[in-house]
């Protein structure tokens, strides 16, 4: 067990760490494993998704992700899931100009002139 109050920090918040982490691995497994028994769109989606939230949070290497989401593209087509199509977004609402008023800007301080001898 540490006794120095920062080696004692470590230990908990790489005890937090580690819980965080095995949550997003058991996600990302759980939709792997999901859609490996039944390939829809749905699935395929969200299996995308979370390999790429590993990915970011930095559970599996960038690598890693790039080819499990190239394997289960590749397993899509073959089981002709179409990809899900991207929802419109809607445009959003044309913000009002708020006049500012302008800010006065000081002159900068002039250096004081070199004296000649």
């Amino acid at each position: 067990m540490p006794i120095i109050k920062s080696a004692k920090k470590r230990v908990k918040v790489a005890n937090k760490a580690a819980v965080r982490n095995s949550k997003t691995k058991r996600g990302l497994r759980s939709a792997l494993k999901s859609f490996g028994k039944k390939a829809d769109s749905k699935s395929h989606s969200a299996a995308q998704s979370s390999v790429a939230k590993a990915a970011k949070k930095k559970v599996i290497h960038k690598n890693k992700a790039a080819r499990l989401q190239s394997q289960l593209a590749k397993k899509a087509k073959a089981a002709g899931v179409k990809p899900a199509a991207k929802k419109a977004a809607a445009k959003p609402a044309a913000k009002k100009a708020v006049a500012k008023k302008p800010v006065a800007k000081k002159a900068p301080a002039k250096k004081p002139a070199a004296k000649k001898k």
